[in-house]
């Protein structure tokens, strides 16, 4: 075989994420914290941008740039009309923000694409700070109770496969440290026994703390009872009437547990030294307010408007005139480069600030359109909904429109609303006409328990009532939607009812 040399033409396809791409995309899926702290950091790095907080607040229009003392200023409100938005991925070539005039470095810094190819974007949304980052303070952190459950799986010699069904389980822990979960619907998931399942949580309820992974009180209680070795028949006689306990009816506990009424008391105080939560040492996500990007108002003649909320959009500033006076200065070629660059991100940072928030609006919009319905009548309205439907209906991409409605907020007149809980699956109607929304049916569902009164309706009953809706649905479907609402079995439903009578 010879080797030689040759020339040759390919045609392939590539995606090329130029820096001024990375930072849209990046921009667009940050929260509105994130997105705050990230600007600080910019105004920090770069000597050509302020803080707009004491700046004019009128809204910005298509195109247009409020200036006040050589500055230009991004000012959104939501105000502006929906025609002229544009993906926030999207590359436009029209300057729309002016960096600078009088010398050849500002003429440079204006023909610029975008941020240049040394600009780090790593850190955005990474809360990393800069100089002043607290190194020290990050390196040690209290262990929640999650990472202490699975440091203990990791060292109970499970198999393989056991530990993944333990992992599943200690995953659907709550902060309170119970597992509320159907070992059925698990192994279903899984693949797996139930048996094993079953067996896969026993083991993980002896992990510390004690009364760990119970599915509810009176299983946390016995474990905790267990292990100091009191749980004897009368006690478990005594913890299956807990509900008599609240009512504080000493007599019927005395019955049901066969003792008199002192022991009783001795039960009662014992119990009061058993912890009903016993996670409660362990430390939680903290909780954080959270600010809506949208607020969506209804109109005297019934229409809804969608605006975004000013307060939490940053106001940037590009000091032009500083930059001017900057550039007439002699500099060598490295500070010449270096105010061309702080010249360009700071445009694009601009332009940037200014795509995203016309996108979020853009797309909140779409949402309320398509949910009309919903804020019209409420939840029992919710249409099926994907990223799909609303990604056509303005031209973007799904990603994109995945990026927007991640931990983004809307304020309406029904309450406050993650963007992504407008998207819900379709269950078939059964005569083949429009599909209703999961989230509507979960909350007939709900409807249907709260109305139930003395007749305890069984999930085959709710398929019925909501097959005579005209939804199709299954029982085990009825059962998932029910256990999502934290709504007990009728079975459990009947003892309440009994134990209240």
């Amino acid at each position: 075989m010879s080797a030689y040399q040759r020339l040759d033409m390919r045609q392939g396809q590539s995606l090329v994420m130029t820096p001024q791409l990375q930072q849209a995309i990046k921009l667009l899926q940050l929260t509105n914290i994130e997105l705050a702290e990230f600007v600080a950091e910019e105004i920090e790095r770069n000597p050509l941008l302020e803080r707009g907080d004491n700046a004019p607040t009128e809204p910005a229009t298509d195109g247009d740039v409020d200036k006040a003392k050589g500055r230009d200023e991004l000012a959104l409100d939501g105000s502006e009309g929906m025609g002229s938005a544009r993906d926030a991925v999207d590359a436009s070539d029209s300057d729309m923000y002016e960096a600078g005039t009088g010398s050849d470095e500002a003429r440079t810094a204006n023909s610029q694409s975008g941020p240049s190819a040394s600009t780090d974007w790593s850190s955005v949304g990474s809360g990393r700070g800069g100089e002043d980052y607290d190194f020290e303070g990050s390196l040690t952190s209290e262990k929640s109770l999650h990472e202490h459950l699975h440091d203990q799986l990791a060292m109970a010699g499970l198999s393989q496969a056991d530990n993944l069904i333990g992992a599943r389980l200690i995953d659907e822990t709550d902060d309170s440290g119970f597992c509320k979960v159907d070992t059925d619907e698990v192994a279903k998931i899984l693949g797996a026994d139930p048996a094993n399942v079953e067996a896969v949580l026993k083991v993980c309820q002896g992990f510390d703390p004690t009364g760990v992974m119970a599915r509810d009180l009176t299983e946390c209680l016995a474990l905790q009872l267990k292990e100091r070795d009191r749980l004897d028949p009368v006690m478990q006689a005594f913890l299956e009437n807990l509900h008599l306990v609240a009512k504080h009816d000493i007599k019927g506990l005395s019955e049901a547990c066969g003792v008199d009424k002192e022991d009783v008391m001795d039960m009662i105080a014992e119990l009061r030294t058993l912890s009903p939560r016993p996670a409660s040492g362990f430390a939680s996500e903290a909780t954080i307010a959270v600010a809506p990007d949208v607020f969506v108002k209804e109109m005297p003649d019934g229409m809804f408007a969608v605006e975004l909320n000013s307060e939490t959009l940053p106001r940037v500033l590009m000091d032009k005139a500083y930059y001017a006076e900057v550039s007439a200065l002699p500099m060598r070629d490295k500070e010449k480069e270096f105010i061309s660059e702080c010249a360009a991100n700071a445009t694009w940072l601009i332009k940037s600030l200014d795509q995203r928030a016309r996108t979020i609006l853009k797309v909140a919009s779409e949402i309320v359109r398509q949910q009309d319905a919903f804020f019209a009548h409420g939840v029992a309205h919710l249409r099926p909904l994907n990223l799909k439907q609303v990604a056509d209906a303005i031209e973007m991409h799904e990603s994109t429109v995945s990026r927007v409605t991640s931990n983004k907020y809307m304020s309406t007149p029904r309450g406050l609303f993650e963007l992504k809980y407008f998207f819900s699956a379709a269950i078939p109607s059964t005569g083949g006409g429009e599909a209703h929304s999961a989230e509507a049916v979960r909350y007939r569902i709900k409807q249907l328990i709260d109305e139930e009164g003395d007749k305890v309706l069984s999930d085959d009953k709710i398929v019925e009532i909501l097959t005579e809706f005209g939804i199709e649905i299954a029982r085990r479907t009825v059962a998932k939607y029910r256990e999502s609402l934290g709504i007990p079995s009728s079975v459990q439903r009947r003892r309440l009812l009994k134990a209240s009578a």
